[in-house]
């Protein structure tokens, strides 16, 4: 059987690859990664207020004096708190490349083209394979149509492949009204990969002190639902390769992606829970469904789950919708 696979261009040995994550912040933990069997490796983020900070001595969100916004809502952490600032990151990808032989994409996390594209070529220069970016915004303006902030990011997304001859992968959030025409609009933009999806980190609120916290919570299995549907939805319908992240934790999670269309998984959660060999038992898991199945490859397998080939996908979404609701079962709930 064959489980090979191909992202971004990369003919991989199968899916399963590490997503940006603390485990890209060394040399020795990528090199740990490959030797665990990872088809790839997403190196930690580089924040666009860090390359803010490097050109203009501030970060943004900070007064023309450098002082930090009133809101404590709105504080960054300091400079020395990030793992690498913008010349350290472009040589920890030359190191990388040079350790490592699998493919080594990098990772920019913003919402504006301006730092972006002059650093987009260091990154290339630095010798990455690829570049993904993090589009992760939360828009707070109330007078900030949709549309705007659409095109805003597929303008990004056009710039910054205008000025790379490396592929560019697009990680975002979900929440669009029409996800879809977003996906096409990437798409139409030159986008080479979607990375499914960025989770949407919310603080909490700590009544007895009164204040907002903010603490990463490891994902989980529930948390796969919306990214199968998507890549169901998109299946088929886009050029770009689609890679899943967020909520894959064991072998069913994997196998399930791929037959919803994927080309590539990403792991970051399961990797810090259970440690980078997971990822063998993650592939292991995949061969004995393909073989239970007699799957001959997981080109075969792929799309299998997918809206591709149903006459009105948006028909078969509001069935779907519809069935669930009535598969609620009374016997099995606690009468009031």
């Amino acid at each position: 059987m064959r489980t090979d696979t191909t992202y971004l261009g990369f003919r991989l040995p199968h899916p399963f690859m590490a997503g940006a994550s603390p485990f890209g912040h060394h040399v020795d933990t990528v090199r740990r990664l490959e030797d665990a069997g990872c088809a790839a490796v997403v190196l930690h983020s580089l924040f666009e207020e860090q390359i803010e900070a490097s050109r203009r001595g501030r970060f943004r969100y900070s007064d023309r004096r450098g002082a930090p916004v009133a809101s404590p809502l709105a504080v960054l952490p300091r400079e020395d708190d990030y793992p690498l600032g913008p010349d350290g990151y472009a040589e920890h990808i030359r190191r990388a490349k040079q350790a490592v032989s699998i493919p080594v994409i990098a990772s920019i996390n913003g919402t504006s083209v301006e730092s972006w594209l002059t650093f987009a070529r260091v990154i290339e220069q630095a010798g990455a394979d690829a570049l993904e970016l993090n589009l992760y915004e939360i828009v707070a303006a109330l007078d900030a149509p949709a549309a705007a902030i659409e095109s805003q990011m597929v303008g990004v997304v056009r710039e910054v492949k205008r000025v790379l001859r490396i592929p560019i992968a697009v990680k975002t959030l979900p929440f669009f009204t029409s996800f879809g025409h977003v996906a096409r609009q990437f798409d139409e933009a030159g986008a080479d990969g979607l990375v499914l999806f960025n989770r949407f980190y919310q603080p909490n609120l700590d009544i007895r002190t009164m204040k907002v916290t903010s603490q990463v919570e490891l994902s989980a299995s529930s948390e796969l639902l919306i990214r199968l549907h998507w890549l169901a939805i998109l299946y088929g319908r886009i050029r770009p390769s689609l890679a899943v992240t967020g909520g894959i934790d064991q072998p069913e999670d994997g196998i399930k992606a791929v037959l919803s269309g994927a080309d590539a998984v990403q792991m970051v959660s399961a990797l810090l829970r259970y440690g980078s060999k997971h990822v063998g038992v993650m592939r292991q898991g995949l061969e004995a469904w393909m073989e239970e199945h007699e799957v001959a490859s997981v080109d075969e397998m792929r799309g299998d789950a997918s809206l591709h080939c149903v006459e009105d996908p948006a028909a078969a979404e509001r069935a779907g919708y519809i069935r669930t609701l009535h598969s609620w079962r009374k016997d099995a709930y606690t009468q009031p």
